[in-house]
């Protein structure tokens, strides 16, 4: 059999009128369907010129025919890349630039504009909608159902994901066939998923949390999805009638646990919560907990890693740790200078290597080298601990990478924005733990005296340049940013210092 992540998937198929999606409208999509509309959007897509190891880029809605799309693209032999719907064009210029994808998958309303930095690259549009409909759809539809799935081999590339890093711009993390389906495989086997699971998916579909884990997991196990197009408390709890898991960011449950539908009665048809993509704060675990009767299950993964560790399906679920390293994945802590493994509670770089491990970046192979170990752990860039019962702890972002709301901002791209602003000396971009959020986006900002700048006025000059989860949720000023002996601005100084800056969600 191919190693395509597809005819893993779907090879070996022999009920294709199991249900496999079912939206909030009530539509129903069997995996004979997924099949068949796979087969015809995968013909379209070498209809539109794409070819095996050719990137499909998409910046769509959520929607059923969006998942379609990338099943479809890692069908054809295609390297599917997921942009974030709240990427502006200004940092789109950048990714398509980069990637330079053969087409370019986007709304309608947003076509004019990715059309002209899709043609400095030579790539073709389509579009789709937050419906489902668009000229992608529509000339899938006049495709035939039958499509021979291109066969390719466990190290091709099946995705890339770009994600924030420590210096210069994103970069592309090039996931193989054999990443994602040993890391689903494993996940389907160690949280027991079962052909009679029902996953809330209320995830949205552009990183590896929703796309990788979420979907694949629940296909592998034959299971079936609600697909909803965003989270809402009250449909979420109204579905855990009928529904076993969901997956989520911590915001998920911080927000379902202010509404008091949430009770044990409303959870007792679920077997198991998820939470990752940002720390979740151990009051909310117990929390959650004691209103439920459930213990959230908490892991650690990454763009570049996929899932890493996981809290145990049965045994003690720690909060605030992430749990133990997954079957066939390895974790250490090191030493951030020397490399040297560190013993079980001491703090350090946290290591991983196995073969959800991702394979380098996009045309980086510079650093690419620089972030791995010669015998082949990847620096996360996480600090942490392994305590003495093998459960690992982040305990902080060696690279002052901040996560807020699952999603990666990277500080000094915020910084260049607002450093450019008349009236700005200098910023610092710090998270600082958030009850929602899990960290909020905290610029600290010295300004000309003169300038009579406003809080107000960074925020909207900030609006249209960034992406929505990359703005500050607060801006504060000062006459002075701490520093070093070197000079070094200490943002764990600002962190400190503000630590208590967002005493209730925004």
């Amino acid at each position: 059999m191919s190693a395509n992540l597809f005819s893993r998937l779907f090879d070996t198929m022999t009920e294709p009128d199991r249900l496999a999606i079912e939206t909030a409208e009530g539509a129903r999509i069997s995996y004979g369907d997924l099949i068949a509309q796979s087969g015809r959007m995968a013909n379209y897509l070498v209809s539109r010129g794409v070819k095996a190891g050719d990137r499909v880029a998409a910046q769509a809605e959520k929607s059923v025919p969006a998942l379609v799309l990338y099943l479809a693209a890692v069908r054809a032999g295609a390297v599917y890349l997921p942009l974030n719907t709240a990427y502006t064009l200004n940092e789109l210029d950048y990714f398509i630039s980069d990637a330079e994808p053969a087409l370019v998958v986007c709304d309608p309303a947003r076509a004019e504009g990715i059309t002209a930095l899709a043609e400095r690259v030579g790539a073709r549009v389509d579009t789709l909608d937050a419906h489902g409909g668009g000229s992608l759809t529509e000339g899938a539809e006049r495709c035939a159902a039958e499509f021979a799935t291109v066969a390719r081999g466990g190290d091709d590339l099946a995705a890339i994901l770009y994600t924030s890093g420590t210096t210069g711009r994103s970069k592309g993390a090039m996931l193989s066939h054999d990443n994602l389906a040993s890391n689903s495989l494993t996940l389907v086997d160690f949280w027991r998923f079962t052909r009679d699971d029902v996953l809330i998916h209320a995830l949205p579909i552009y990183h590896t949390h929703g796309l990788f884990v979420a979907s694949n997991v629940t296909l592998f196990a034959r299971g079936a999805m609600i697909f909803l197009s965003r989270f809402d408390p009250n449909q979420v709890i109204d579905l855990m009638a009928r529904a076993t898991v969901l997956m989520g960011v911590p915001t998920f449950y911080t927000r379902l646990l202010q509404n008091p539908r949430l009770t044990r009665e409303a959870t007792r048809h679920m077997r198991l919560f998820v939470s990752g993509s940002a720390p979740l704060l151990a009051d909310t675990h117990r929390e959650w907990s004691a209103r439920t009767g459930h213990a959230v299950l908490e892991r650690y993964g990454m763009t570049e890693t996929n899932m890493n560790t996981s809290n145990p399906y049965d045994g003690e679920r720690v909060p605030g740790a992430v749990g133990l390293p997954l079957p066939g994945v390895a974790v250490r802590v090191t030493d951030p200078e020397t490399g040297t493994e560190l013993a079980p509670e001491a703090i350090g770089m946290i290591e991983v290597r196995g073969p959800n491990v991702f394979k380098g970046y996009w045309r980086m192979p510079e650093k690419t080298r620089a972030e791995f170990r010669p015998d082949g752990f990847f620096i996360t860039g996480d600090l942490g601990k392994i305590d003495a019962k093998g459960y690992v702890h982040i305990l902080g972002r060696g690279k002052d990478l901040v996560i807020s709301g699952g999603f990666n901002v990277y500080p000094k791209e915020v910084e260049s924005e607002i450093d450019a602003m008349p009236g700005v000396i200098e910023s610092a971009v710090i998270g600082v733990t958030h009850p929602d959020f899990g960290e909020g986006v905290t610029a600290v900002v010295v300004a000309d005296g003169n300038a009579g700048l406003t809080e107000g006025q960074v925020i909207h000059a900030l609006d249209g340049r960034l992406a929505k989860f990359k703005m500050p949720k607060r801006v504060l000023f000062v006459n002075d940013l701490p520093r070093n002996t070197m000079g070094k601005v200490q943002k764990n100084v600002l962190r400190d210092t503000y630590a208590a800056l967002y005493t209730k969600a925004d």
